[in-house]
């Protein structure tokens, strides 16, 4: 593997960590199966394309793009708490209608921001090669949503989220409006997918509405990764295992493609995510049984 390469697995791998933080906060934290992160994703890189071509600043641009993913989720949770829609089948039927949203944002299949400005722009030419500033300052801010994430789940507000996704009827007797818990967890995680379709887009230099697809199984193999890799119970570090479960699953698929002897193409990417998420789940299953077969033979 290339430096060149390497820096770039890193890079796509941090701008994914906001969607595995995302997904980890609806699956684990509320214990709601959400998918409609496939369509807040390229939303996100949809509305910011637009807003950076319209002269927009790239930051505005950004914020607004996570603002458009909230928003998606809000639809996905009034789906099930005001409708009594099942959480799965109500993010389903929001990812379609966003396909049709984002082409009706961008006006056509994709947009081009080569010539545009992006929130990196300001960094290029300070002597570090581009290769590096790209996942310099997608890893700030990366960092700077994990401590302020960690913080977040650490207030009542967030402790009462929390509550909501271990014990909703628990929570609702001790008077947490379980509801609000659900639109606000719902509405967050997607604004995270939102606002990594929008760094997605400034770094690569382009939206796409066919972008989202699969965006659902990388943050869930990024969460599985993480949760093998860095088990913790504590919640920092959990988001941490996030967003090092990202960047360890995209250097192993650059790793997988990039390796001739064994043949594999880029078409074949969807193989190689479907059997780093399969290794990923089956691993900790052998790890416990190897532990049980140990304490019994001794």
């Amino acid at each position: 593997m290339t430096e060149i390469a390497l820096f770039g697995a890193i890079e796509i791998g941090l701008v994914y960590a906001l969607v595995a933080i995302g997904v980890y906060l609806s699956f684990r934290i509320l214990d709601f199966p959400d998918l409609t992160v496939d369509g807040s994703f390229p939303l996100g890189a949809a509305v910011c394309a637009v807003l950076l071509i319209a002269g927009v600043n790239p930051w505005l641009a950004s914020l607004a793009a996570a603002l458009a993913g909230a928003a998606a989720g809000l639809v996905t949770a009034t789906l099930n708490v005001r409708f009594k829609i099942l959480h799965l089948l109500a993010s389903i039927l929001t990812m379609i209608a966003l396909f049709s949203v984002n082409l009706r944002v961008m006006g056509r299949p994709n947009v081009a921001l080569l010539m545009q400005d992006t929130v990196l722009t300001p960094f290029y030419g300070l002597g570090i090669p581009d290769h590096i500033v790209r996942p310099l300052v997608v890893g700030i801010i990366v960092a700077a949503v994990v401590l302020l994430l960690a913080r977040f789940l650490g207030s009542e507000f967030g402790l009462a989220m929390r509550a909501t996704g271990v014990n909703a009827r628990m929570a609702r007797a001790q008077g947490v409006d379980t509801d609000a818990h659900v639109y606000a967890g719902i509405a967050l995680s997607n604004a995270l997918a939102g606002l990594a379709g929008a760094l997605f887009a400034q770094t690569n230099g382009f939206a796409d509405v066919t972008t989202g697809i699969g965006t659902i199984v990388v943050g869930l193999a990024a969460v599985i990764v993480g949760e093998t890799v860095l088990p913790a119970r504590a919640l920092a570090l959990a988001l941490v295992g996030c967003v090092a479960g990202s960047i360890l699953y995209r250097l192993a698929v650059q790793l997988a493609l990039s390796a001739d002897a064994i043949g594999l193409q880029a078409s074949d990417l969807n193989l190689v995510t479907a059997v780093l998420v399969a290794v990923a789940l089956i691993l900790p299953r052998l790890k416990a049984k190897a532990s049980r077969s140990t304490k019994a033979a001794r």
